[in-house]
């Protein structure tokens, strides 16, 4: 790890705490993943926005918890037009696991990212996906490792950045899957005009993916119009805060339709 932690929110400091002392798995992994970029492609042939839906239980940024079947979950966000979902293996914070990462993939048919605060390599080793999750700013120093690492394995390892510092870093370590995080992990506030600030920055040959803060379908529009490949979008999709007393209730198949077909309707 190696960010300065007094610079993050509280929440965030946890969280890397947390990773820092997360073994990793046993076992080199070897993955013959499905293709991003093949699945974002496929929906624009189909007319959809390319959306990565994610199953997040929690957060320390949302109200409430779903426990719903993760797998029911994944199956209703494809079912929506999920051209890849996310899915969350912290479980200190998120309530994820790669149990659920596991069961999730082997249940769809659509490229799976694994959403996770990853700080060393061994801990690339603790389930397969499809894509992995690399956040530029806690492995400054290991990025371009770390990436290797990831491609070596089999992974689609997709590179997140907040700062223009962060997509040049992304860029020399070789990276070609980048997600602009429109939340600023210091303050956690979230503000849409970092992606528009980021994106003219990437070379064309970068897939550039919209993350966080994109809560309506105009959000969605106007990330696309900024320059976005695809949109990561998890909480607008799970709708922790309209779950019912036993931690259900949302359709998550509306909600995503909401923002698959943004494009062509305002709403559905």
């Amino acid at each position: 790890m190696n960010t300065t932690s007094d610079d993050l929110a509280p929440a965030v400091r946890s969280i890397l705490e947390s990773a820092a002392e997360r073994p990793g798995g046993d076992e080199r992994v070897a993955v013959s993943a499905r293709s991003l970029s093949e699945a974002f492609a496929a929906a624009e042939a189909d007319g959809r926005v390319p959306v990565i839906a994610e199953v997040k239980p929690t957060s320390p940024t949302t109200d409430g918890a779903r426990e719903d079947d993760p797998v029911e979950l994944a199956e209703a966000m494809v079912a929506g037009g999920a051209a890849a979902l996310s899915v969350l293996t912290e479980p200190d914070h998120f309530g994820g696991s790669v149990e659920n990462l596991e069961r999730i993939r082997e249940a769809v048919d659509v490229p799976v990212l694994r959403k996770d605060f990853l700080v060393r390599e061994d801990q690339l080793d603790a389930v397969e996906a499809d894509v992995v999750l690399l956040i530029a700013r806690f492995v400054e120093d290991d990025l371009a490792d770390l990436v290797a690492a990831a491609r070596d394995r089999g992974f689609q390892p997709l590179v997140e950045v907040h700062t223009r510092e962060e997509l040049a870093a992304a860029l020399a370590a070789g990276a070609d899957l980048v997600g602009v995080n429109n939340r600023d992990l210091g303050q956690l506030e979230v503000d849409l005009a970092t992606f528009e600030r980021l994106a003219p920055e990437a070379p064309d040959d970068v897939t550039l993916i919209a993350e966080s803060g994109i809560t309506t379908p105009a959000d969605a529009r106007r990330m696309r119009e900024a320059g976005a490949d695809g949109l990561l979008i998890g909480s607008a999709i799970m709708d922790a805060e309209g779950v019912d007393d036993a931690g259900t209730g949302g359709d998550v198949s509306a909600n995503t339709r909401r923002f698959t077909s943004a494009e062509t309707e305002d709403e559905v």
